[in-house]
């Protein structure tokens, strides 16, 4: 029976379209193996910044030095962008933008390799007109990604088996244009899975032994604007919370306009909702905001930030920041530290800017330094740590439940509070159970 591997790259977005992946080509008739060992290793790609498109080439060709003979298919973010430079790279055999990324399973049961050659069968149902062949020996099967109407899922009864915390995907794809993002341009225009299906999936997940559910989207705010009718991530948030047995749902990443009075409330109404709102800010200079194209000001930022804090003095704030944006001054950058540093925030992602190319900061001059870059990224992550161990402080004491995540050894078990700290549980326990601990 021919073998399969997954490596995947990216967000959580991107986490759970691998995992439907995996799902479909196990339902093909293809087993999970070690990627040394595979007969195919397919790649799910980010493309958000240029380290992550290098770690992608760099880990085609460790699989393909280590495993010459697996048929290396890559697909994902960079694919879907810039499929033959992927195809040129030594190995590779397809590449898959996500576009049709539904479709590899079938791409690998109908293109064969042909015995001592490099030719394949080719599938009569696969569009002919979105195939073509690059430069190199891959063949390259991308498309129209605006065309796509749909959002990838997996059959979420059987996804729990390569997660604690199973992500399900309920929203695709990006209508915002941030200067510096090209998302949009390789997950399409933003589409929802309607209600009914969130609200299966969430009891498909939980039959399967499921405790925490993670909701993530590319804009997770904008759920249900696109569905006739429209719907809301409240609506369906609500109907989880009546219709299902989940012990805890949990967000990815909301927008911060996305963060209103209503939303807190909701929040705040069950214990059955992970306290932990995680808001991308990118910047705290309003000018830089403006450049990136963002749709709020920092004095609008700060609001949301206080209105959590008033309403759940427990809850987790994490945020995104992008240092180095073209044209950003030493006096900005110092801008954007004292804002976080005044507010109540429990931990940063830091980002170096990176040129993404068709992105309208990609024609932008005034570039900052790289040595500035690294400096201000250090600064920041810096005080993300002075953050964390603060909010750590003012747990102190607390007594509340944690789940257990698949990490440890003999003498303890990590697990995850509902406001998102990280704790140890003595002794050696199985994965995804509840325990009750004392924050120290």
């Amino acid at each position: 029976m021919p073998t399969f591997s997954i490596e995947n790259f990216g967000c959580r977005a991107t986490e759970a379209d691998a995992s439907a992946l995996s799902i479909s080509l196990l339902a093909s008739g293809l087993l999970a193996a070690d990627q040394n060992a595979a007969d195919v290793v397919v790649l799910n790609t980010c493309t958000v910044t240029a380290a992550a498109d290098a770690q992608a080439r760099e880990a085609v060709r460790k699989i393909h030095r280590a495993n010459p003979a697996a048929r290396i298919v890559v697909t994902g973010c960079y694919a879907q962008r810039a499929p033959d430079e992927l195809a040129s790279i030594e190995g590779v055999e397809w590449v898959v933008g996500n576009s049709h990324q539904g479709e590899i399973p079938e791409i690998l049961r109908a293109h064969q390799p042909r015995a001592a050659s490099n030719d394949f069968v080719l599938a009569a149902d696969l569009e002919a007109d979105a195939l073509s062949l690059s430069r190199g020996p891959a063949k390259i099967l991308t498309g129209d990604i605006f065309a796509q109407s749909t959002v990838l899922t997996a059959p979420a009864a059987l996804s729990t088996h390569d997660r604690t915390r199973p992500i399900l995907k309920i929203q695709d794809g990006c209508n915002n244009r941030c200067s510096y993002c090209v998302i949009p341009f390789v997950r399409g225009t933003s589409r929802s899975l309607p209600p009914d299906e969130v609200v299966r999936g969430v009891r498909a997940l939980c039959a399967a032994g499921a405790k925490e559910i993670v909701l993530s989207g590319i804009n997770l705010g904008s759920y249900g604007r696109d569905l006739v009718p429209r719907a809301a991530l409240a609506e369906v948030v609500r109907r989880i919370l009546d219709e299902t047995a989940l012990d805890q749902l949990r967000f990815s990443s909301i927008e911060p306009q996305d963060i209103r009075e209503d939303f807190v409330a909701l929040v705040a109404s069950s214990p059955r909702i992970a306290r932990h709102f995680h808001i991308p800010l990118q910047s705290g200079s309003d000018r830089i905001l403006r450049a990136m194209h963002r749709w709020y000001r920092t004095a609008h930022y700060a609001e949301r930030l206080h209105l959590i804090r008033h309403v759940l003095p427990d809850a987790a704030v994490g945020a995104d920041v992008i240092v180095g944006f073209p044209g950003e001054t030493d006096a900005e950058f110092r801008e954007t530290f004292e804002f976080i540093e005044r507010l109540p925030f429990t931990y940063l992602h830091v980002f170096s800017f990176s040129e993404r190319p068709g992105t309208a900061a990609a024609t932008l001059g005034d570039r900052v330094p790289l040595h500035a870059i690294r400096e201000r990224a250090r600064t920041l992550r810096d005080l993300s740590q002075q953050k964390a161990a603060e909010f750590r402080a003012t747990q102190a004491g607390r007594s509340t439940r944690a789940l257990t995540l698949a990490r440890g050894d003999d003498t303890q078990t990590e697990a995850l509070t509902g406001n998102y700290l990280k704790v140890q549980i003595a002794g050696r326990h199985s994965a995804n159970e509840w325990h009750e601990v004392s924050l120290d």
